[in-house]
C-alpha cells in the first residue's frame, strides 16, 4: 500500500505533568497492534502523549484508537487510585 493511500490519525493527549505523560508513554509503547495492517507510533513531548496511527482500513483504525483510549482511561484511573510516582525518573524499561 502506498503512503498516499494510507489513512492517518494523529492524537495529542495532555497530561497534568511531564511525568504522567512519560508513564503513559511507557505503558502504551509496549502494546503492539494485533493487526499488522495498523501502524502505531507513540511518543511524548513534555506533558503531551502523542499517538500516530496509519492504516488502510477505517474500521481497523477506529478499533486501534478505541483501544488506546481505553488504556489511557485505565492509566488515569490507576494514577487517581494510587497517586503519581514518588521518583522523578522512570527507569524500569530503559
Amino acid at each position: 500500500m502506498t503512503e498516499e493511500s494510507l489513512l492517518t490519525i494523529n492524537i495529542e493527549i495532555p497530561f497534568p505533568s511531564n511525568r504522567t505523560a512519560e508513564l503513559a508513554y511507557h505503558v502504551l509503547r509496549v502494546d503492539a497492534e494485533p493487526k499488522k495492517t495498523i501502524q502505531k507510533e507513540v511518543t511524548h513531548k513534555e506533558h503531551l502523549l502523542i499517538v500516530k496511527f496509519q492504516g488502510s482500513s477505517s474500521k481497523q483504525l477506529r478499533v486501534a484508537v478505541n483501544s488506546v483510549f481505553e488504556n489511557i482511561i485505565l492509566i488515569n484511573e490507576t494514577l487517581d487510585a494510587f497517586g503519581d510516582s514518588i521518583s522523578e525518573t522512570y527507569t524500569h524499561f530503559t
